[in-house]
């Protein structure tokens, strides 16, 4: 899959479930309730023991899924997640190698920026988007007025985002949000309420 793809698909789902677990095991389960709802778009964070072996398990598992790795923070575990399978790398920070590491292979870097001019420099590296982060210290009003001074950013609030407060910020021009806790919580029944309700709510947003 071309990077361009990948992003396309990003774009179009609107939400990237993150994955942070105690286990590769609990990983995996709270993965498989959110794909089985019909999301399409997960990212593994590598803070999760044996989240190499996750993301390979899922690639496996859905093949129509979009798989990424987290909390990539050098080059040596960018390689390693892309060899698992990982189809975009997200990270907290900016960091060269890693975005260098993901054009190298073809996928789509998202790195970590808090501000206008890490977000341009991202871009200048050869990110495919910016993940803004952490969002809790933004408002969809503040993505607002650096996209319209800098609309050619692609911007993906993350930290903090709720089933709530998602909309706003796709209303605000973000291409996407991620969420944890907010998105992953409690049983596969309320995993799939939530989902249903987010897709709802885009939709009014479109």
């Amino acid at each position: 899959m071309y990077p361009w793809q990948t992003l396309a698909r990003l774009a179009d789902e609107k939400v990237v479930a993150i994955i942070r677990a105690s286990s590769a095991v609990a990983a995996r389960d709270t993965a498989h309730q959110i794909l089985d709802t019909g999301l399409g778009v997960i990212e593994v964070s590598l803070t999760t023991p044996g989240g190499l072996e996750v993301i390979a398990d899922l690639r496996r598992d859905y093949p129509d899924a979009i798989v990424g790795a987290g909390t990539i923070l050098d080059e040596a575990t960018a390689r390693l997640a892309v060899l698992a399978g990982a189809q975009f790398l997200v990270s907290p920070i900016l960091v060269n190698e890693v975005v260098a590491t993901a054009r190298r292979y073809g996928i789509v870097a998202l790195p970590g920026c808090s501000t206008p001019t890490e977000m341009i420099l991202a871009l200048q590296l050869g990110a495919g988007a910016v993940k803004v982060f952490p969002a809790s210290a933004w408002t969809p009003q503040d993505l607002r007025a650096v996209r319209q001074a800098l609309p050619q950013l692609p911007l993906v609030p993350t930290g903090g985002i709720t089933v709530s407060s998602a909309p706003a910020w796709i209303a605000a021009g973000a291409i996407a949000v991620g969420m944890g806790s907010g998105l992953t919580s409690g049983d596969p029944g309320e995993a799939k309420q939530r989902v249903v309700g987010l897709r709802r709510a885009f939709e009014a947003v479109r």
